[in-house]
């Protein structure tokens, strides 16, 4: 072999190593643990490239700083189709997989529960406080809403179906609220459809306020139906409602967590012991169960009803068992004080 020949072998072997070691390293940082020690939400900016990329990944602390960032994402090109959002990534994870997360666009999903039984007001007050959402309502009054959804804000209340969610980062409060109202809206559909016969509402507006009263009166399943016969024999005889959430709902910021005499008489156009029928509108948001309470009541004579002081209720069909019915909760609740 001739002196050059041998230059040239020795080249290409040196070459051949380096390309060897340059390989290595590459696919030792593909295969590297993210240096994070907890779940960590990661939001890549739109239009950035490999190196705000590289730069965020680095200054954050979630990748270690390396020559072989910039050519693992030439050896695997699909690696480099990464897409703005926000991202959540696990410990464990390696830097081929957070590039696989970011390439597939994936968000991180995060949740936000709108309980049944809350009024709207408390709903807003969530919403403001849940994270990532991107708020566009100035305020939390009910006109503020009314006016972005583009509906009547006299019949927000009730109207948002009660579920977790789950959204993107930059999701905003109204889009939230319109996937909640499209529910309870598909949903108040088929119930009314489906309704009992002959039931003493005027339109699908009292049956959700049924619904909500229901909701308050009971977190019992299987007293729903039940709660609602009591309610719609009372219309149906005309005697007033008489339930004390609607009350409170009417005394608005002024009910201070205890129901007086006084306040059982003072009118409101919510107040259903000084009103007939049914409240104007609903008195939180209902949820399914007691949606179906009101379209599907129980068939009974019963027209009262009162805690029983464990968990549930005692229903009685005139007012001489009801006394003795609250005369019995008086004296359960006096036991269970003394013990």
């Amino acid at each position: 072999m001739t002196r050059m020949k041998k230059i040239i072998a020795s080249t290409v072997a040196i070459a051949g190593l380096a390309a060897a070691f340059s390989y290595w390293q590459i696919e030792r940082l593909a295969d590297t643990p993210l240096t994070i020690s907890q779940e960590t939400i990661y939001t890549l900016p739109a239009g950035s490239g490999r190196v705000v990329l590289e730069a965020q990944l680095e200054s954050q602390h979630i990748i270690p700083k390396t020559l072989w960032f910039g050519p693992l994402l030439k050896l695997e090109p699909d690696l480099a189709k990464f897409k703005a959002g926000t991202y959540r990534l696990e410990t464990g994870m390696t830097v081929r997989q957070l590039l696989q997360l970011l390439a597939s666009g994936k968000e991180a999903q995060f949740p936000l529960r709108l309980v049944e039984g809350l009024r709207l007001q408390e709903w807003l007050a969530e919403l403001r406080k849940a994270p990532y959402i991107k708020h566009t309502l100035s305020d939390d009054k009910l006109p503020t809403l009314a006016a972005a959804m583009k509906l009547d804000a006299s019949q927000l209340e009730g109207a948002f179906y009660p579920d977790t969610y789950l959204y993107t980062a930059n999701t905003t409060d109204v889009a939230l609220l319109t996937r909640a109202h499209t529910r309870m809206e598909k949903l108040v559909d088929e119930l009314w459809q489906a309704r009992t016969p002959d039931l003493p509402y005027k339109n699908k507006q009292e049956m959700v306020t049924m619904a909500s009263i229901i909701e308050k009166e009971t977190g019992v399943s299987e007293e729903r139906a039940r709660v609602a016969s009591v309610f719609i024999n009372r219309l149906r005889t005309g005697m007033k409602l008489q339930t004390d959430p609607t009350v409170i709902y009417g005394m608005g910021d002024a009910y201070t967590g205890t129901l007086t005499r006084r306040d059982l008489e003072t009118p409101t156009p919510y107040n259903t012991y000084t009103i007939s029928g049914l409240p104007p509108g609903p008195i939180a948001m209902p949820g399914r169960a007691s949606l179906e309470a009101a379209a599907h009541p129980e068939k009974s004579n019963f027209l009262y009803f009162v805690a029983d002081g464990k968990g549930g209720h005692t229903f009685t069909t005139n007012l001489a068992s009801h006394n003795k019915a609250v005369q019995a909760y008086r004296q359960a609740i006096k036991e269970k004080n003394e013990q």
